[in-house]
């Protein structure tokens, strides 16, 4: 998607690995956002770190300017920086936005690739730079680099032969005047390698490299070390003249001389001769290793003393990253070895991805959210495990520990990254469950201190259940399932255990009415659609789960409650209209029995949700319209799991969120929570509450938001429902609030940045596509919303590719990995004949399901063909 003139503001494009930190690609093309020290970094500035290119001639300069285009906000300062620099003095000169640069310039953004084209009367030429860093589905660790990729591609639009100088500055992020830059060339790169004097194996060491193959270089290993701006009035001076720079080199002590804190920076050229009208292409990378990290953010262990808090932060790992590659040397030339295949595996992604059938704005959607993996809020442990925050703060991870009931909702990395997600669910089943079964929803690092001891939540416990089924269905991995499966069934029955202080479904009817802690931080005390929902949904994974094991007595049981269940779902708590929760908000003795039961700040509930002033129960639904109501459905839908609502009754559901909670203009909209949508903007709430339906004194929490991972839930159960213009409204208020004016299109916000849930909005290519799979008995399968000619991305554990509908044809390409098929799904009608390259498979017919008489492995570049008469 291209983006220009003001709505290139807010752009900060992440570029990096998943887990290792990442740096932000202003719209502008500056360096912003420098979040590789292990903590996030939101609003920060490069520093002087920077491209620029110069033009020269027989000897003669003629033109310099760094690599960016007008600086759009900020005019007035930073409040973030000191009182000599802040609010109030202006721009960042480390910007470089004092400097001559581009007037023209275009940022076209198809994440995981950035490209800007860069153009101006006084520069003699054309640059484009292309930015990325590998997003490889299925490939996790070449998709986890610590580094940037940039390519430059600089024309020549003059008649005469013209020397060009690329130069990548960048200041020492490890340094806090201890700065060390040595020039080195190894494996035929030339590499600036900046460190500090820490501890190799503490938490404060770090260092990064720049690196070209290009093989004619200047470099600059320390910029001039002076006072007020001479440091980078010195280089633009070297830089802005023929010929190459001079090199320039401080002993580590300094040498008594006065510095800037953190100030030290180094600058490697490029430097190439273009004929007239000729193209020349220039590669660099920018990698970084901060090898050990502790958990500095705020454990959520409550009632632990301090001593041991602070014994556990000192406590350190490495980040996976440092296991693959030592330093920031290795993984430079790791990557810039292996930069062609990396690009051209990253294309195919892209490639693919963006030519899928879908509306542009749920392409956009799709595709964007994926920016999640690569920013701070993921990490990946020692032993390559995935972990998340559910967000991040400016400066640290926020809400810790791959919180179960937002995960929930995304399903990106599920998909792209399967073994990742894998590795997730193995570490909640093996690190979070509680002894009386509840799973602490909030992952605890390090690893080994055990679960939290915060009540569990309701849609986080059976939302790893189905997540459990999912990752089965995409892996057919029978032998990992295996080695859960005693604690699913422990967290699955939790729901009737008499050591559940929150005796949530005591009676075992399949309809949970005690207390019920969830996603939106508090709790309900009653029976409700939203958690029973997602409770059932979760026994019919487990149903699924105990047959794939063969644990037939599990099976009964789970089979017995669904049904009890299920039927008093339909028929107790819809209204009519849609569903909602039935409580009576005067009854205070509901509260009466949860006075207890663990060491959390809501121990006695009558404090925490009794009102005085009105006679009613606090943060309940009671009669609203929740976004949430039929979730499980939605994931039952998503994984092929039947009905647990009624299907008339979902889609009445849908039709009054949409009716009741669909604002069209927020002006008028009253909020008293967080503002993710404001003015003329539109959005889904999280819980309205129509005029003839009794609104709490204190509803349910964030009742009034517009949240993006709920909003991209009820609008593709929407358009799976038949509500395809409603949903797509819907999808387009979302997208539209991140139009690079007002918000960064690659940064969803809900409980900070680069938030979880919005991770949601794959489920748009899947309702789209009507993906089938089921790796367990090699099935693979599609089955569009619209039946007509088409393309489609797809990805699972062993391979990604396209789906092409053309005419009565549909041929499943695989693009990368290999994929073993012996069943495949097709719902169309006439008789079918297979192709698998040469060869005419023989199968048989069952229902919509073809089955080959011997299974095919399909590998790179190879294509199953059906074509029906």
């Amino acid at each position: 998607m291209k983006y220009t003139g003001i709505n290139k503001k807010e752009i900060s494009f992440p570029i990096g690995g998943i887990g290792t930190g990442c740096i932000g690609l202003a719209g502008n093309g500056s360096i912003v956002d420098i979040e590789i020290q292990n903590e996030p970094n939101k609003g920060s500035e490069g520093r002087f770190t920077h491209f620029a290119v110069k033009a020269e001639k027989a000897g003669s300069l003629l033109d310099a300017r760094v690599l960016n285009t007008d600086l759009q906000s900020g005019y007035m300062g930073n409040f973030e920086r000191d009182r000599y620099t802040g609010f109030g003095w202006g721009p960042d000169r480390g910007s470089m936005s004092g400097f001559p640069h581009f007037r023209k310039g275009e940022f076209d953004g198809t994440f995981p690739i950035a490209q800007l084209d860069f153009e101006d009367g006084h520069f003699p030429g054309k640059v484009v730079m292309w930015a990325f860093n590998p997003l490889i589905p299925t490939n996790e660790d070449d998709s986890s680099i610590p580094a940037a990729f940039f390519e430059f591609e600089i024309e020549n639009t003059t008649d005469e032969e013209l020397q060009y100088a690329l130069a990548f500055s960048a200041s020492n992020f490890y340094s806090h005047n201890n700065a060390r830059h040595t020039y080195r060339y190894a494996d035929g790169l030339h590499m600036m390698f900046l460190d500090n004097e820490e501890e190799t194996k503490s938490t404060a060491y770090g260092n990064m490299t720049m690196a070209t193959d290009c093989p004619d270089v200047s470099y600059q290993e320390y910029w001039f070390r002076g006072n007020w701006f001479d440091n980078v009035s010195v280089f633009w001076n070297d830089f802005a003249r023929p010929g190459e720079l001079r090199n320039r080199h401080y002993k580590a002590e300094k040498e008594g001389q006065e510095v800037y804190a953190g100030s030290d920076t180094a600058t490697l050229a490029a430097h190439v001769e273009v004929k007239p009208g000729e193209r020349k292409k220039v590669r660099f990378i920018w990698s970084w290793s901060m090898p050990y990290r502790s958990n500095t953010w705020q454990i959520t262990h409550i009632g632990l003393s301090e001593k041991e808090l602070q014994r556990r932060r000192k406590i350190m790992w490495k980040n996976y990253y440092a296991v693959l590659f030592r330093d920031s040397i290795e993984s430079a030339v790791y990557g810039m070895k292996n930069f062609t295949r990396l690009y051209e595996d990253t294309m195919l992604y892209t490639r693919w991805m963006y030519q899928s059938s879908l509306p542009s704005e749920v392409l956009d959607a799709v595709a964007a959210n994926a920016a999640v993996l690569k920013s701070p809020t993921c990490l990946r442990l020692e032993d390559g495990s995935f972990y998340g925050f559910e967000g991040v703060h400016p400066h640290e991870g926020c809400c810790e520990g791959s919180c179960t009931h937002v995960w929930s909702y995304a399903y990106t990395a599920a998909f792209l990254f399967p073994k990742l997600e894998r590795s997730a669910r193995t570490l909640e089943y093996t690190q979070s469950i509680q002894p009386d079964g509840g799973m602490g929803f909030r992952l605890q690092l390090p690893l080994g201190c055990g679960p939290t001891n915060f009540r569990p939540a309701v849609d986080g416990q059976y939302g790893t259940v189905l997540r459990v089924y999912r990752e089965y269905l995409i892996s057919g991995d029978l032998k990992w399932l295996q080695s859960i499966w005693q604690a699913v069934k422990k967290t699955i029955a939790y729901a009737w255990s008499r050591e559940n202080p929150d005796q949530w479904d005591l009676d075992k009817d399949g309809i949970l009415e005690g207390r019920q802690h969830h996603t939106l931080d508090m709790e309900l005390f009653s029976p409700n659609s939203w958690l029973s929902g997602m409770y059932l949904a979760g026994l019919q994974a487990g149903i699924r789960l105990a047959g794939i094991v063969g644990d037939k007595e599990a099976e009964d049981e789970y089979l017995e409650v669904f049904r009890s269940g299920r039927k008093k779902l339909n028929q107790e708590l819809f209204n009519g209209t849609y569903f909602d929760q039935k409580v009576d908000l005067t009854d205070k003795n509901r509260l009466m029995k949860f006075q207890g039961g663990y060491s959390d700040h809501s121990q006695d509930a009558v404090k925490s949700y009794w009102n005085d002033e009105s006679g009613e129960m606090k943060y309940q639904i009671g009669e609203g319209c929740s976004i949430d109501q039929v979730l499980g459905q939605w994931h039952a839908d998503l994984l092929n799991l039947g009905e647990v609502f009624e299907v008339e009754k979902v889609e009445q559901a849908l039709k009054a969120v949409y009716r009741f909670n669909y604002i069209t203009d927020m002006h008028e909209h009253v909020n008293p929570c967080r503002i993710y949508a404001l003015n003329d903007e539109s959005g889904l709430i999280i819980c309205s509450y129509p005029k003839d339906r009794l609104k709490p004194a204190i509803p349910v929490p964030y009742a009034e938001e517009t949240m993006h991972g709920f909003e991209y839930q009820a609008a593709s159960h929407m358009i799976l429902h038949g509500m395809e213009r409603e949903g797509l409204q819907c999808i387009r208020a979302i997208r539209s609030r991140y139009d690079g004016m007002r918000r960064n299109p690659w940064n969803e916000m809900e409980c900070g940045s680069n938030y979880a849930r919005s991770m949601a909005s794959y489920a748009l290519l899947l309702v789209y596509s009507g993906f089938m799979f089921d790796m367990g008995r090699n099935m693979i399968g599609f089955h569009p919303l619209h039946q007509e000619d088409g393309t489609y991305f797809w990805s699972l554990d062993s391979g990604f590719g396209h789906v092409i509908f053309e005419g009565n044809k549909m041929s499943i390409w695989v693009d990368y990995g290999e994929v073993t098929v012996k069943y495949i799904g097709d719902k169309r009608s006439g008789e079918p004949s297979v192709r698998f390259g040469d060869d005419t498979p023989e199968f048989k017919v069952s229902g919509s399901e073809i089955e080959l008489a011997n299974a095919v492995s399909a590998g790179a570049g190879q294509c199953i063909e059906i074509i029906r008469n």
